[in-house]
């Protein structure tokens, strides 16, 4: 095609004659011969780049049709990544100006944008400085820029961070609740708990009656193949129980009407079998409460069907008596109590009246004034007594006494007592009592007629006493275990969940057994779910004791009460979960992260 037809401008030229330029301009580039030809753009080597690096320029794109991105667009208008004014020639820029236009300017190294968006701006000012020194025809070469780039400490590689330090802790708090499930989960397999051997429950049971503490490695590197492991398994699963009976669930007996109505209950009809099981129940209460008090038996719990009684050994739970709670209680129950000589408190009630007697009684004893100070104390009672007469006065001075009836004594007392009622059922209604009077509490629950229900599916049936130890008349129970292994959806594709469940009265020695157990079986890295029986939640509140030093004593004392040491140091500290339980327990690299 000739360049004098008409319609073609003078200038077109075919690609073909375009490479050829293209090859003579790199060709002859530097030399005087062969000079730059006008509207060709030169030839720039550049610093040697990947072949994936960068995408292949079109070498048919013309200066008016090249679209610039964002960022080149504001490095044109002289604005700098960090927020400054560049001003620099365009040689110095890497800038080529052609025909009064303005080329594009090559894109930065990505690696320079990245230091720069984490260094300040100052030192961002620097490095601009110094690669502009070593920037030549609009191309910075590789050895020059690397030389800048070790020379520009604070941009080197941007240190990450430290890992703050775990929020978890080597122990988790006691928990003096009773669970009724539990449900470990982690991603190794729970098979080393799964169809153990003959053996292995015979010597689990039998190092359960020998109190014998197993001590494993941190990390078991075959679980399945730990004969100590699998029996040490076995060995926390074991409970004792009374009274027992196979087709009756004696726990929880809070809320169990449904579940044991239609069940056999001779006992009800026969008035003779129900003395043999209240007396038997009754001796092996008294075998419990010797054990407690002779520092055999860390703690027991009786399970009526309106309320649970907690027993702990002194030197537990920072106390250095005994100490016994009972929730949830009421009005009717606390009056009981207090007819019987039982002295107690309500922990969770602020101003109680039983408080605000012992702490007047503790003033006039201090105070060497009990006779002064005690009639006035008395003297205060009798008037707040005479009040409620004296205030119906005022009808005698209008005449009109006869035509209003009076309310009684009785309905003057139970507006008094109408906040002690509201409490009850509650877990503020929660009732602590410490010291000898644990004893005179036992005495009242024997012989308490309202302790067993007079009808309904539990009639006549004794409380469940619950223990960790062997006691007069105890059944051995075991905990119901079992593993499962599913497969969950993680993202595009499922990862095995492997889980291991446990079911019954878990007690807190039992809770702290498992997690020793699954520590060194699972690598220390596992969670759990417990499920607690609600009315015993409120059991970790604190007994605060007023001697330390006979609870640290106390505690050493409970040495041959069957607890593994370990187990034993944590229940010796004082509650702190208040009255709520633990819900979900979390661990991780050995150490534990609990929710209540």
């Amino acid at each position: 095609m000739s360049d004098t037809l008409p319609g073609y401008s003078p200038s077109f030229k075919k690609p073909s004659d375009i490479l050829k330029l293209r090859r003579r301009s790199r060709q002859g580039q530097n030399s005087v011969d062969n000079p730059p030809i006008p509207g060709v753009r030169p030839y720039s080597p550049g610093p040697a780049r990947s072949p994936r690096s960068l995408k292949r320029r079109n070498p048919f794109a013309s200066l008016e049709n090249t679209v610039c991105s964002p960022g080149k667009r504001r490095t044109l208008s002289g604005q700098g990544e960090c927020g400054e004014r560049i001003s620099s020639p365009a040689r110095g820029c890497g800038l080529a100006r052609l025909d009064g236009l303005k080329t594009p300017p090559r894109e930065e190294k990505p690696e320079l944008r990245a230091w720069e968006r984490t260094a300040p701006p100052a030192a961002c000012k620097n490095l601009r400085q110094q690669l502009f020194d070593c920037v030549g025809n609009g191309a910075v070469l590789e050895d020059n820029l690397s030389r800048v780039l070790a020379a520009a400490p604070i941009l080197q590689s941007p240190q990450k961070a430290p890992p703050r330090a775990s929020s978890g802790a080597a122990e988790f708090p006691v928990d003096w609740s009773v669970k009724t499930r539990l449900l470990f989960t982690s991603s190794l397999p729970f098979t080393w708990s799964d169809h153990l051997k003959a053996q292995e429950e015979s010597q689990g049971l039998v190092m359960h009656c020998r109190a014998t503490t197993v001590n494993l490695p941190p990390c078991v590197q075959e679980p399945k193949l730990s004969t100590d492991l699998r029996c040490a398994f076995q060995q926390s699963l074991v409970y004792w129980l009374h009274p027992s009976l196979p087709w009756l669930e004696l726990f929880p007996r809070i809320g169990a009407d449904r579940k044991m109505a239609g069940k056999a209950t001779p006992w009800s009809q026969d008035e003779a079998l129900h003395q043999v099981l209240m007396s038997e129940w009754a001796l092996s209460f008294t075998s419990l409460y010797n054990l407690l008090k002779a520092k055999l038996c860390p703690y027991f719990y009786v399970c009526t069907y309106q309320f649970t009684v907690l027993f702990r050994a002194a030197g537990l739970a920072g106390s250095n008596a005994i100490t016994a709670i009972l929730s949830p209680t009421t009005r009717g129950l606390r009056e009981a109590m207090r007819n019987e000589g039982i002295e107690f408190s309500l922990p969770l009630v602020e101003g109680s009246v039983d408080s605000s007697k012992k702490l007047k009684v503790s003033e006039i004893a201090n105070a060497d004034l009990k006779d002064s100070k005690m009639e006035k104390v008395c003297a205060e009672e009798d008037r707040e007594e005479s009040d409620d007469d004296e205030g119906f006065s005022w009808l005698e001075e209008m005449g009109v006494q006869d035509k209003i009836k009076k309310p009684d004594c009785m309905s003057i007392k139970l507006s008094k007592e109408k906040n002690e009622v509201k409490l009850d059922h509650k877990p503020e209604s929660v009732v602590m009592v410490k010291g000898t009077n644990t004893f005179t509490l036992l005495n009242f629950l024997i012989n308490c007629k309202s302790l067993v229900a007079a009808s309904g599916s539990q009639a006549g049936l004794p409380p469940t006493l619950l223990c960790p130890n062997a006691f007069r008349g105890a059944t051995m129970q075991t905990l119901k275990a079992r593993s499962v292994n599913v497969r969950t959806q993680v993202n595009s594709g499922y990862k095995d969940q492997f889980s291991l469940e446990i079911t019954g009265p878990i007690m807190p020695h039992t809770l702290h057994s498992f997690t020793m157990l699954l520590k060194s079986a699972q690598k220390g890295a596992f969670s759990a779910g417990a499920y607690t029986h609600e009315p015993t939640a409120v059991f970790n509140i604190c007994a605060k004791s007023e001697d330390t030093l006979n609870v640290v004593s106390s505690g050493k004392d409970l040495a041959a009460c069957g607890l593994h040491p370990k187990t034993l140091d944590q229940m010796i500290q004082e509650p702190a979960l208040g009255k709520s339980a633990l819900r979900h327990l979390e661990v991780s690299n050995y150490k534990c992260t609990w929710k209540s």
